[in-house]
């Protein structure tokens, strides 16, 4: 699983050195997660750090994909 973060993130940089995954990444727009490096934190905290920290609340669980 991973999470997102959504258009009105505003680069605040905060999310960025909470990953243990580096899975965060600056786009074009806005920072992006890389879902094949995100893991939620599993084996590093209890809730995803970066949720944590988003001063907007912009960082969101992705829906679980159907199998």
């Amino acid at each position: 699983m991973s999470v997102w973060i959504e258009p009105l993130c505003i680069n605040c940089d905060m999310c960025v050195p909470e990953c243990p995954n580096t899975a965060i990444f600056r786009a074009e727009q806005h920072y992006q997660v890389d879902p094949d490096l995100c893991t939620e934190c599993v084996g590093f905290y209890d809730k995803p750090a970066c949720i944590e920290v988003c001063p907007l609340d912009c960082i969101k669980y992705l829906p679980a994909k159907p199998e």
